[in-house]
């Protein structure tokens, strides 16, 4: 296995390690809005949105299949946190769009992710989160071009 290959390989570990540990010390505002992580996951999608995103545009962004992420907007429906509305770019992918109550549990997410978030910051260089953030977002792009070449 080639260097390259290996420090890859090594990100990776490293990222599914960091990801463990962030859903351990986020977990309790997963746990404050009452939702599954899926659920949580889609709500952030279609609170955060510039504009009200399709179950599928949320599942390409996400990696994750349409099926999983539609059976997350049904219970979010469900529960009155989202709402399905009418897509003037597609007559049968509806757009998806959080509801007040939707929003006000979003906000009161972030809010508590902030405090924590302030939290893990004391112990870390702000410039080296944002240059690691810009090297994954590229990272990422890299992938997604390298899916589209390849049509994974």
């Amino acid at each position: 296995m080639s260097d390259s290959h290996s420090d890859l390989l090594m990100l990776f570990d490293a990222m599914a390690r960091l990801q463990g540990r962030l859903r351990g010390v986020f977990g309790s505002v997963r746990q404050s809005t009452g939702l599954a992580e899926m659920e949580q996951t889609v709500l952030t999608a279609v609170s955060e949105a510039q504009r009200p995103p399709t179950v599928a545009q949320i599942g390409r962004s996400l990696g994750h299949p349409r099926q999983v992420i539609q059976r997350a907007a049904n219970a979010l429906a469900l529960a009155d946190l989202i709402a399905f509305a009418d897509n003037p770019d597609h007559k049968r992918a509806q757009c998806l769009i959080a509801t007040s109550a939707g929003r006000a549990l979003q906000l009161a997410a972030n809010a508590q992710a902030e405090a924590i978030a302030a939290g893990l910051l004391r112990n870390m260089d702000p410039g080296q989160v944002r240059e690691a953030n810009a090297l994954l977002n590229a990272i990422r792009a890299a992938i997604e071009h390298h899916e589209k070449e390849t049509g994974l």
